[in-house]
């Protein structure tokens, strides 16, 4: 595999942070104290200028570069390097006070106030306007800087706006996309309940004060968010692009399965990707082996947007400020979770923020320098450490795993199955489920990639499409070759029931071809009270269904479960079907995981599938890979507070010291160890 690099430029490991010296202006002992703080603890990166708008240009047309020109040249002679931020984020007060339609409106049609931030209009010509010269201010003044190694292109972007220009432009996304106003109301089905349009300008944005009963629009209305905001993107790294070609740019997202943006999308057009991680950990085993998961889940995610490295642009050193309960890390648990991200394929761990800001909402938010000032505090020592063996890691960048199973996962089929007025109304449950077979592989340390529908399947042995909800005709045929052609094909009970406009496929379920694919016919879905359960008897015994058992008809495919309880007792639970040179498995009801796992060990088993360490790994320990076209780096990580006995399977060198590795070990709490082979 050749090695590919988030930043060409700079084919370090990065350690670095978000630094804000606009808000210390009035204190040079602490800008001058936080460079000699930022050597100490083994940082070689400052991400600057993310909320600096009102700073920079603290009234319109007048522009002050003072405390960044400082910045980056203190950063840079520090041997640092900097990720530049645009500073769209948050915009100054001037900006609408003067350009009141820069707000954002509600989803009732009421325009706030100015305040918090990401509250501006992404179709408001003034903000991109406003946008584009700081942008370019900011590209042609560091252009040339030593320090400058990429962009960071606005802040976690988000959220909805139903202002008159949004409204507008919604209705010339429908124009374009449905041509005429009968194509739309035949695709949006809109006979039911006379809901038919006769002009594209009754068409409002779907709100709780008025239509919000049609599925269609509110599918189309959030693709249509992801699509401006996707725009409003690419016309800010139009901007910097015009003026620093060869510099890379990224936007940082949340965790990877966020509810309002498609970004699989909006990555489409940045250089490479970065992330926002802040899980939830609890202090016990048992919670945060399961956050653990969780959050291998969206580091994977991330990395398959661009089938790169990426950046972890933010994570919190200590703990957050904003969950309802906010722990701490344990003493020693920092280097862990910190590698976690480098595990999955980051090139970076870096943190929000460098210092912890004085005042405001995030003032007691984690920070790698405290309140207190100095270098002495558990969190400032176990950055320095970390920081140091992460400067020793450059033989890493740039490398990536090798997966050969993959996860689909697309916003489109989340937000229609969970707008479903069908089923549980109030929860689907698809996440949950994803990370029910994810788990299967993470604790077998099999590198996993989760894809969307364009990504090329044949990249893959075995594929996994939990509550395929929304297949679209040309999906169902990929998939069909996909199974044709030798790939083992897993989905679950709600496959292929609508099409991509959420119009319910036709012939009966599953849709667009895969019923053939999968041997047989669902007829029907019982949805369970919480509190009911249903027997299915397999050959491992018995287990018990929840949720949902859908009433499934064999077409050719083999019983591999049946139900054992309920009036459809004896029917199918689970089937196999030969297809072609592949195998489709159908799972037709929900469990709590113990028959998720013992198919998932025959399937895996099947396609001999495993970890590129050792077939067999403690609970809570996890070994995941990266890889070039000369070795193989394993990430062995104990998540528990116990130590964990290994066995390779093969002989390893550890990175940090070269002991070989061929026998029996032990990994501490906590702990992990990089290990590499060298390929023959």
């Amino acid at each position: 595999m050749k090695r590919e690099y988030a930043i060409p430029k700079y084919q370090h490991m990065i350690h670095g942070c978000d630094y804000n010296p606009d808000q210390w202006q009035n204190y040079p002992e602490i800008l001058n104290e936080d460079i000699r703080l930022f050597k100490l603890a083994n940082l070689n990166e400052m991400t600057l200028g993310i909320f600096s708008w009102a700073a920079l240009e603290p009234e319109e047309g007048k522009f002050d570069f003072s405390f960044l020109d400082k910045a980056m040249d203190d950063v840079y002679a520090a041997g640092g390097r900097v990720i530049l931020a645009t500073p769209s984020g948050s915009r100054p007060h001037w900006l609408s006070d003067k350009y009141p339609e820069v707000l954002r409106y509600t989803e009732n049609f009421v325009q706030r106030k100015y305040g918090r931030r990401h509250n501006h209009c992404y179709t408001s010509e003034n903000y991109r306007e406003k946008v584009r010269i700081i942008d370019t201010k900011l590209a042609e003044r560091y252009k040339d800087h030593p320090a400058l190694i990429a962009w960071h292109i606005s802040n976690e972007l988000s959220g909805e706006c139903y202002c008159p220009l949004c409204q507008q432009a919604f209705r010339d996304w429908l124009k374009n996309k449905y041509k005429t106003i009968d194509n739309l109301n035949h695709i949006w089905w809109n006979g039911f309940w006379a809901h038919n349009y006769s002009d594209w300008s009754q068409i409002d944005p779907p709100s709780n004060i008025g239509e919000n009963s049609v599925h269609a629009l509110k599918l189309d209305w959030k693709r249509f968010v992801t699509e401006q905001t996707s725009n409003f993107l690419e016309h800010e790294i139009a901007t910097v692009k015009a003026v620093t070609p060869n510099i890379p740019v990224t936007t940082n997202l949340m965790m990877s399965f966020y509810d309002v943006l498609d970004y699989r999308r909006v990555n489409k057009n940045v250089d490479f990707s970065s992330v926002d991680i802040y899980p939830k950990w609890k202090g016990n085993d048992a919670d945060d082996i399961n956050v653990a998961i969780e959050t291998a889940l969206d580091y994977d995610a991330t990395r398959s947007y661009k089938h790169k490295p990426f950046l972890l642009m933010e994570s919190a050193p200590g703990a957050p400020n904003w969950f309802p309960y906010n722990r701490l890390t344990r003493a020693g648990q920092h280097e862990l979770v910190s590698m976690q991200s480098v595990a999955h394929g980051a090139d970076s761990v870096q943190y929000f923020q460098f210092r912890k800001c004085r005042g405001g909402f995030e003032k007691f938010h984690g920070a790698v320098v405290d309140h207190e000032g100095s270098e002495n505090t558990r969190i400032f020592k176990e950055i320095s450490a970390l920081g140091k063996k992460l400067l020793n890691l450059d033989e890493v960048v740039g490398t990536m795993p090798d997966s050969r199973v993959a996860i689909i996962h697309d916003w489109s089929n989340k937000w229609a199955l969970d707008d479903a007025a069908a089923f549980y109304r109030r929860d689907k449950k698809l996440l949950p489920t994803v990370t029910q077979f994810y788990k299967s592989l993470w604790t077998r340390g099999i590198d996993t990639d989760i894809i969307g529908f364009e990504d090329d399947f044949a990249n893959y042995s075995f594929i996994i499409a939990p509550m395929l909800y929304t297949v679209s005709e040309e999906v169902g045929k990929n998939l069909t070759k996909f199974v044709e052609n030798g790939g083992t094909l897993l989905c679950t009970y709600m496959t292929a029931m609508v099409d991509e406009n959420d119009l319910c496929h036709l012939g009966g379920f599953p849709g667009a071809g895969l019923r053939k694919v999968f041997g047989i016919w669902n007829e029907e879905i019982d949805t369970l009270y919480p509190e009911q359960k249903v027997l299915v008897k397999t050959e491992n015994g018995e287990c018990e269904a929840i949720d949902y058992c859908e009433l499934i008809h064999t077409e050719g495919a083999k019983v591999i479960a049946e139900y054992a309880s309920e009036f459809y007792a004896g029917m199918p639970a689970a089937t196999v079907n030969e297809y072609g040179k592949g195998k489709a498995y159908y799972i037709a009801f929900r469990d709590k995981g113990e028959f998720t796992e013992k198919i998932m060990e025959k399937i895996l088993s099947e396609t001999k599938i495993s970890s590129k360490f050792c077939s067999q790994l403690p609970y809570g320990v996890t070994a995941h890979s990266r890889e070039d076209d000369n070795a193989v780096y394993v990430f062995l990580q104990n998540f528990t507070r116990s130590e964990q006995t290994l066995t390779p399977t093969d002989s390893w060198s550890n990175i940090e010291n070269n002991e070989v590795i061929n026998k029996e070990f032990v990994l501490l709490p906590y702990e992990t160890k990089i290990l590499k082979k060298l390929k023959v």
